[in-house]
């Protein structure tokens, strides 16, 4: 692998601080997509900088997307975030964008043809999740062939590939991969409403899932949280 480029879909959560670290390890020459679309938790975008500077990739771009195009619990804040659900249980809840992967992996394929990337790296999970529809291996693959198809890469046969290699794994077997190849976790955040001093909630879905994750990993959480539950 040593040498080919790959763009990484770099949100400053746990999942793709991990994923920028299997890139790495697997000898890629990384370039960074964050978004900037009106999300509450806007925090992350501080969050993937940091991150960035961690890994030494220097093309991070940030790309503003109008928040108005959503309707979401993530981009309007007359939308309660659910607190305290008693499962996450896979039922689509209020804080789905829509089609958010959609434009996010749209916007990378566009990069990476442009600068000759093979790879894009996105760090989603269909294993310990919220729920969304774009986080399903249905979904990659849908979106796979549409590349394939609708790309001059892929119609020359060199098909720039969709690859999420932590589909399939759990929050704690994400972490303890992590760990091991030297993420340093305090980088990040997960929360979807942190509070002004970027404290997390530790009651929100993807809280919850954190929280679980690192006790299933027996790895200390350096997250400062409001409250834990």
């Amino acid at each position: 692998m040593k040498g080919k480029k790959c763009v990484i879909l770099l949100s400053g959560g746990l999942d793709s601080a991990t994923v920028a670290a299997v890139a790495r390890n697997s000898g890629f020459d990384i370039s960074a997509i964050t978004f900037s679309y009106g999300q509450r938790h806007d925090i992350e975008i501080g969050s993937s900088r940091r991150i960035a500077e961690f890994f030494n990739i220097t093309d991070h771009r940030i790309i503003q997307i109008p928040s108005d195009i959503f309707r979401s619990a993530l981009t309007d804040r007359s939308i309660n975030v659910p607190k305290n659900r008693e499962s996450i249980d896979g039922t689509i809840p209020p804080t789905y964008v829509p089609a958010r992967n959609i434009l996010f992996l749209s916007y990378a394929l566009a990069y990476a043809e442009s600068i000759s990337a093979s790879d894009i790296f996105i760090g989603a999970n269909c294993m310990d999740y919220s729920g969304y529809p774009d986080c399903r291996p249905e979904f990659f693959d849908a979106f796979q062939k549409m590349a394939d198809a609708g790309t001059k890469a892929g119609i020359d046969g060199k098909p720039i590939r969709i690859t999420a290699p932590l589909l399939k794994m759990k929050k704690s077997e994400i972490i303890k991969a992590g760990t091991a190849l030297g993420v340093d976790y305090s980088m990040t955040i997960s929360c979807y409403d942190p509070d002004r001093d970027g404290r997390s909630c530790g009651r929100c879905d993807s809280c919850r899932l954190r929280i679980r994750g690192f006790s299933e990993a027996g790895v200390s959480d350096p997250t400062v949280y409001q409250i834990k539950s």
